[in-house]
């Protein structure tokens, strides 16, 4: 029986991959046989040194030293996956969100994808091929006031960026995706519920609940696995689905209320 995906041979380029859904899509790729270089601040002790460069990718610095590893130890690459996002803003809503914390956010959320990209897809380009997922977040369009209007609004610039870059670079061979994730439960997502549950006054389990109301309800009535975010970026990635471009792709249980 033919293997359904095969990414044997793949030199990808994965961003925060030690944790979380960044650390399930990474394990998957090298399962389904790509090679994979990724990075973060700091070293995990599980990854050797030719898998993993360390690197702060909200300075251009960082990223330089990123894509340079990548052309050092893979050559080029042929898919970039950028998981990297976040958000350590304080509660309060708009107006406690000063300019650096806007800045700190968008340095986070959009600008390591941006330079990324232009490091490195030129050379994709070049050969005709290649495929770069941006990891978003249904934030964009469901952003919770309290705590993450910048995120919201970086990771909808990161949205557009992606649009207008998959329109340029898709009649040249490259193809450009978005994945949109909900609630995924992970540490950064546990530690965002107990920072609003310290502000609330409440325990664990009524942060959780403040998310879930901030979003709505999730229909399918939990939280998203790393593992399942991993699946569709995996999919999107492979040639299984070598028309799709320019789109983005929601996996949240249900929490948007509309298609």
């Amino acid at each position: 029986m033919t293997d359904f995906l095969n990414l044997e041979g793949k030199r990808i380029l994965i961003t925060a991959g030690t944790k979380g859904a960044g650390a399930a899509t990474v394990s998957l790729f090298r399962e389904l046989g790509a090679k994979v270089l990724t990075t973060a601040r700091a070293r995990p002790e599980a990854l050797p040194d030719e898998l993993f460069v360390e690197a702060d990718l909200t300075t251009e610095e960082g990223c330089a030293i990123v894509a340079d590893a990548a052309y050092q130890r893979l050559g080029g690459v042929d898919l970039i996956v950028h998981m990297l996002g976040g958000s350590s803003a304080a509660g309060g809503g708009f107006s406690a969100l000063t300019d650096d914390e806007w800045q700190k956010e968008l340095s986070l959320n959009l600008f390591p994808a941006v330079r990324l990209d232009r490091l490195l897809v030129p050379d994709m380009v070049a050969q005709g091929s290649g495929v770069v997922v941006h990891v978003t977040s249904i934030q964009r369009v469901l952003p919770l006031p309290e705590s993450t209007t910048a995120y919201a609004a970086a990771k909808a610039a990161l949205s557009t960026y992606s649009k207008a870059m998959s329109k340029e670079v898709a009649p040249k061979g490259v193809r450009v995706v978005r994945v949109s994730p909900g609630w995924i439960e992970t540490e950064a997502s546990v530690r965002l519920a107990e920072r609003l549950a310290k502000q609330a006054g409440t325990d664990l389990e009524g942060g959780k609940k403040i998310i879930m109301d901030g979003l709505g309800g999730i229909p399918l009535g939990r939280p998203a696995k790393p593992e399942e975010v991993a699946n569709l970026i995996a999919f999107l990635a492979s040639d299984r689905a070598a028309s799709i471009t320019g789109s983005e792709y929601t996996i949240d249980g249900g929490t948007v209320p509309t298609a």
